[in-house]
């Protein structure tokens, strides 16, 4: 008998708060976390905003010893699943350590040490590079220091499909408990690629956003002047669960995850299918799971990454899914708010769904001035929307082609 899969716990780290209430707040106040880049000099550079966590210090949280020997991904996703795990209320006394697992992803994960140690191998030598290069900078390392913190003992995994990363990592984590492998899943993901190589990368792919004067129009998801998208750090963990263990043990359950469906492309390494039809299935599979109909669903929260393909092609993609429902099921984009976190955007934005179904407030994609033809959808346009949600879902799509998304259900016993 397949179990029932329910959220118990929630934190994140973004650029518009240091854990969830103040990033969720941050969405009511429809709050642009996108500025200048300070991380490192962009003088030479032709893009000049990122979504960086404001005013991070990482000797708030860790021990200076311990700092050093984490990439800012790895410390990002320790800060959110504590957050998470502290939420759930989940305990050594409550919970089967050895049925606790860890599936939390990355696009690249160790980037930024990647860079530093690059650059002192090619002028200090390679004699003077760290012990700790290779496990500071290996994708799977966030999943793996989360276990080593928390003493998770289950199946411990990393899935990198890019910005569809933690979108897997959640809904492979659902499939896993309610096949009965594990009775919790710490899942989610976590990024922190601005730096100048990740930046440069992006830039001469001609994939961000060219805006260089006004922040406010540097990321504008659907908008019909955007150009790119912006890059955004953080982690996004939640803390998914089997629902007779959580009554067990009388937690607050958040939302029940009810669908998942992922698919590829198969058309090209970067580009999504032009007519979104590999998006498409994936949402289709994950209604089909789900056993709903496109009716059903009141609200999806967009892949909607403000470059001129994927919102062009997530629009065709939804109305190919949704048929006579794409007019008037909401959809909107918080990469607005938040910039685009690459292998995190999935975790962030299904705490976000979660956060819609318990308030009954659907976040607006925010800045949106120039309607596009294109996009002719109701993508909520700059004001938080009041509804009563009872499903919802949010799709995640990354380079490779790779589709995945998932449907969260107003939780009902």
């Amino acid at each position: 008998m397949e179990k029932r899969v329910v959220i118990t716990g929630i934190g994140a780290i973004t650029p518009i708060g240091k854990n969830v209430d103040e990033t969720w707040q941050g969405i009511l106040d429809k709050k642009c976390g996108i500025d200048n880049i300070t991380l490192f000099d962009t003088s030479t550079f032709k893009t000049k905003f990122a979504g960086e966590v404001k005013g991070y210090e990482p000797q708030e949280y860790f021990e200076v010893k311990q700092a050093k020997r984490l990439d800012r991904s790895s410390q990002f996703a320790i800060i959110a699943a504590k957050e998470a795990l502290k939420d759930s209320g989940i305990d050594k006394e409550n919970t089967d350590s050895e049925r606790m697992g860890v599936f939390v992803s990355s696009g690249i994960a160790g980037l930024r040490t990647i860079q530093e140690q690059c650059s002192i191998c090619f002028e200090k030598g390679h004699n003077r590079i760290s012990p700790m290069f290779i496990p500071m900078t290996i994708a799977n390392m966030p999943a793996g220091n989360i276990a080593i913190e928390l003493g998770a003992k289950g199946e411990s995994i990393s899935i990198v499909s890019a910005c569809a990363s933690s979108t897997h990592a959640i809904g492979e984590a659902y499939r896993n408990i309610k096949d009965g492998y594990e009775d919790v899943i710490i899942a989610g993901g976590t990024e922190a690629s601005i730096c100048e190589i990740g930046i440069s990368g992006f830039e001469n792919m001609k994939a961000l956003s060219n805006e260089t004067e006004d922040k406010t129009r540097a990321s504008i998801p659907f908008d019909k002047e955007r150009s790119g998208f912006v890059m955004g750090e953080g982690a996004g963990i939640l803390v998914l669960e089997e629902l007779e263990h959580a009554l067990k043990r009388g937690a607050k359950i958040y939302a029940e995850v009810v669908g998942y469906g992922a698919t590829s492309d198969a058309y090209h390494i970067t580009s999504p299918s032009p007519d979104g039809e590999g998006a498409a299935r994936a949402m289709t599979r994950a209604m089909e799971s789900a056993n709903i109909n496109p009716e059903d669903v009141d609200y999806i929260n967009a892949h909607g990454t403000s470059t001129h393909l994927n919102d062009l092609c997530e629009t065709l993609a939804i109305k190919k899914a949704f048929e006579e429902s794409a007019k008037k099921v909401m959809v909107s984009s918080t990469k607005g708010n938040i910039g685009h976190l690459l292998g995190a955007a999935g975790g962030v934005e299904a705490i976000f769904c979660t956060k819609a179904l318990e308030t009954g407030k659907v976040p607006p994609t925010i800045n949106y001035k120039e309607k596009d033809e294109e996009c002719d959808l109701d993508v909520v346009p700059n004001e938080v929307r009041n509804a009563d949600l009872k499903l919802v879902m949010s799709n995640s799509l990354g380079f490779g082609g790779h589709n995945a998304s998932i449907i969260l259900k107003k939780f009902a016993k």
